[in-house]
Parts: structure tokens; sequence; C-alpha cells
């Protein structure tokens, strides 16, 4: 197959990627300090030893239109393209009639996390996840937080080839119990997503997905195959607020969650609450109940703080105050494992027993104190915890 010339051709071998990395005589420490130092170390040097720019792999979800044209069918947005037109997403193009992905293997974020930071509190606390992120997204968030590495191309962020089967040993040599595809939108590359999540799957380490949930059914129904656990960014009920705000359909995150939570996939649920945008109490009710009526009162809800940044530096932060309402409107529905982040120290970051109302889990930021889950139950009363608690 003939590509243009500015895709590269050159290939490397597993045994010239580790030799880059000098795995071979390194023996790391379970401490997160040492893992992103290694981190970083490592991959400048996996960068330099293996020269490469992008990595190129057929789109596995696409259509051709005619000679000239083709769709991909991957999310909601359809982009129709012919070669030389690059996606509304970034990362993908089309090449001599067929739809490539560019980011495969080609993570331009790579870091070690308390799982925790996903958020996903109900998830193996107190573990590292191996994170990875590549350029692009089919959002366009104007508070996005990462959007010097979303709203890029693959060509502006620098990059590091990382394939999936060096992604699941990299995990594994970093103490990793699991891997997060995260930072910007998994979604836009989920051809290396799912393959590394199937390897991941079958070396015993579990898959997370963190997610604004843009994603068409089928992929999506694929994907579940392989993820244990998913945090969707639920970022608001009004669908006006939704396309104005993030170019996204409240219908699409909708059937999303459903999805998830009917293929057995743990969820959990952030919803950013940005001030005099999606901060009313009649609003933040009617997603609640939503919620509850459609996934159950056990899916831990987020609501996190929303601080100025991208394209919303004009805003104040979230006011506490706010956050404590949206928290107890949620409990009053009926939910029953409630957050409030990016707020340090709040009380309301810690888990408390459905039953008896007592501290299960204390946190402090990302650094936990006592846990009192005990075989998936509450240590006090003996109540059922949702969540997934040990790795199988």
């Amino acid at each position: 197959m003939q590509v243009k010339k500015n895709i590269f051709k050159k290939q490397f071998s597993r045994r010239t990627f580790l030799k880059g990395l000098g795995l071979a005589a390194l023996t790391l420490s379970a401490s997160p300090f040492l893992n992103r130092l290694f981190l970083k170390r490592n991959l400048k040097k996996a960068h330099a030893a293996i020269g490469e720019k992008r990595g190129l792999r057929e789109a596995s979800y696409y259509k051709k239109i005619d000679e000239k044209y083709v769709q991909c069918t991957l999310c909601p947005r359809g982009c129709t393209l012919t070669d030389g037109q690059r996606s509304f997403c970034r990362v993908r193009e089309p090449i001599d009639g067929k739809l490539y992905t560019l980011v495969f293997g080609l993570p331009c974020a790579v870091h070690v996390d308390p799982i925790e930071k996903k958020p996903l509190f109900h998830v193996l606390p107190a573990t590292s996840s191996f994170s990875v992120a590549t350029a692009g997204c089919n959002l366009r968030c104007k508070f996005c937080q990462n959007w010097q590495i979303s709203q890029k191309s693959p060509e502006e962020t620098e990059n590091v080839l990382l394939n999936p089967q060096q992604t699941v040993e990299m995990a594994k040599k970093t103490n990793s119990k699991s891997i997060a595809y995260t930072y910007t939108e998994p979604t836009v590359f989920y051809e290396y997503m799912i393959e590394t999540a199937k390897i991941a799957k079958s070396e015993g380490l579990i898959n997370l997905y963190h997610s604004g949930g843009f994603i068409n059914p089928k992929p999506l129904a694929e994907l579940t195959k392989y993820l244990n656990a998913a945090n969707v960014d639920l970022k608001g009920f009004n669908k006006e607020y939704l396309k104005q705000m993030c170019q996204e359909d409240l219908r699409v995150v909708l059937n999303t969650l459903k999805t998830l939570k009917e293929n057995g996939v743990w969820l959990e649920i952030t919803n950013l609450v940005v001030p005099t945008f999606n901060d009313k109490m009649s609003e933040i009710r009617q997603m609640c109940e939503w919620i509850k009526e459609n996934l159950g009162s056990e899916v831990p809800l987020h609501f996190s703080r929303f601080w100025p940044q991208y394209k919303l530096k004009n805003l104040h932060p979230t006011p506490v105050q706010t956050l404590q309402w949206a928290r107890k409107t949620a409990l009053d529905v009926g939910l029953s494992y409630v957050y409030i982040g990016n707020v340090p120290g709040n009380d309301a970051e810690n888990t408390y027993c459905p039953s008896c109302k007592k501290v299960l889990i204390e946190r402090k930021g990302y650094r936990l104190g006592k846990n009192n889950i005990k075989s998936s139950r509450c240590k006090f009363c003996g109540y059922p915890i949702a969540g997934i608690w040990s790795q199988a």
C-alpha cells in the first residue's frame, strides 16, 4: 500500500523498544514518585531510540461512500472525508480510499496515577492506574482542563511510540493494577484502546474508561466486552447547554450510560458544576432522578468544582456551597454515594455507609486513610457496598 510522505514507515521491534527503556535491569518500587520518575526519564529514551512520529492503523469503524469518500462510524459526528481531509477529532484521515487512525500506539500522555484521580472511588482503592492518552477529541468543551492535548492534532503534541503490548508491560512494571484510557477522549484512539484492553484483560489487569460518552452504540458494545469500569462525564442535563458548551448531544451520552450499565461495566458519573451555566438545582434534581430511575441508586455521582481555564477564564470557581446543595439534592433524591471533587479536605470526599452512615473510606485528596470495607461490606453493619473491591 502506498501512503503519503508524512506517514512514517520505519518499524521497531519489541526488543529495540525495551532496550531503549532499559527495562531489563530496572526493578521498580511501588512508590508513585519513583514510578513518575521512571516514566519521565525512560519515555524520553524510548522516543529518542524509536524516532517515529505517527502510529498508523486502519480504522475499525467506517464505510466507503464511493471511490473518493469514506464515512467514519465511530461516533455520531459521522465525518465524511476524502484523501487529505482530517476528521473533527483531528486523528483520522483517509488514505487511498481507506480510513486510518493516526495515533495507534502513539500516546502523548503517559502517567501512573492514583485510581482516585480518574475519579473512581469504588474500584480498587489506593492502587495505581497506568494512564494513557493520545492527541485529539470529538468534543469541544470550553472548560477543558487538558485542552493542550485534547484540542491538538498528533503533529502538535509530543508523542512516544508505545504499542498495546508495551503499554501492558509498562503497566505491570510500574505495579499498576489497571490501565486507564483517559485525559483526552479515549473514543478517538479506539483501536489503540481496545487492542490494549484485550491484552490487559488476558494478563489480569483491569481496564478503565474515562469518557465524555460521545460514541456510537456498535463500537461501544464491542468495547464493553473488555472494560471493567468507567467514569462518564455527564456534563449537564440541558440539551442546549451541552450543545453550546461542548458540541455534544445529551441523548447520546444518556444512551452510553445505559449501555455501560446494561453490559456489566462498573459505572461512576462526574458532573462538572459550572457557575451560572449548569448550576440550577432544578436541573440537577432532574439529572439525579434520571440516574436513579435508569441506572440505579448505587451509581456513584461526583460533583466536581469548576476552575477557570481554557475559554472560560472569565468565570469564578464554583462556590463550595453550590456543590454542597447539589450533593444534598442528590442524596434527597435517593442516590447512595455522592461526592464532591476538586475541594481537597471536604468531608464529601469520604465514602459513607448508606445504612449506618459511618465512614467507610476516608480520603484527603488522593491520599487514603482508613478503609472499613471488608469483603465488599460495611465493617460495622454488614451492608453490601457496591463496587470492585478486589482484583479477581
